[in-house]
């Protein structure tokens, strides 16, 4: 069974490589998420349509993780195809998109220098017209939908989305909600071995 770890937005797929030698699972696979996009056309609805047709392409039912964008990704696919997802781990995640912090994130990247987005994949406009195309989403009325096992984690230090992480944990009619300690928002390179552990608590990874 499938294990699909999805980064974060800034991060690319070696950011799991610290995390994956603690998992017992040998079915995990981190697809690059600048892969989803075509240059110059950065925008949600693309990404999530090529992020479906990949999912869509393995026979069996999937256990998706994702932090942060990745988890946005990740609780789309399970509310549009909920009988293709077997389980959820969800970081930092948001299911309604907190205007204000985007366009304050907007400010920041727009001062950034265009070097700080190599590692990306993604030239600093496409970054922008990708957070502004999130700002209005809201998947509230969805979340009825997922059926199946949901972990919510957040890490203790990440303030800025452990509210939100709680609140979609309540919302959730199967999930669970924990914090990784000594960590802040990427989890996945703060503490590997602690977010392996708690992933650990579903045994499906």
């Amino acid at each position: 069974m499938k294990h699909i770890l999805l980064h974060g937005m800034g991060q690319n797929a070696s950011s799991w490589d610290k995390t994956i030698p603690f998992l017992s699972s040998n079915e995990t696979v981190c697809p690059e998420l600048r892969d989803f996009f075509t240059e110059g056309n950065c925008y949600y609805s693309k990404m999530y349509n090529a992020f479906c047709e990949y999912c869509n392409n393995f026979s069996e039912p999937l256990n998706l993780c994702g932090l942060s964008l990745g988890a946005v990704l990740a609780l789309n696919y399970a509310i549009d195809f909920p009988q293709r997802v077997q389980s959820l781990i969800l970081i930092a995640p948001q299911y309604d998109m907190p205007k204000f912090l985007l366009k304050v994130q907007n400010i920041l990247f727009k001062f950034m220098p265009e070097s700080q987005f190599k590692d990306i994949g993604l030239t600093k406009k496409d970054f922008i017209t990708l957070t502004n195309s999130m700002a209005n989403m809201d998947f509230t009325s969805g979340l009825k939908n997922v059926s199946c096992p949901v972990l919510v984690l957040c890490g203790e230090k990440d303030n800025i989305n452990k509210k939100a992480a709680i609140k979609l944990a309540e919302k959730l009619s199967r999930a669970k909600f924990s914090t990784i300690e000594n960590s802040g928002h990427e989890v996945n390179m703060d503490n590997p071995n602690g977010l392996a552990k708690a992933m650990g608590e579903l045994n499906i990874i």
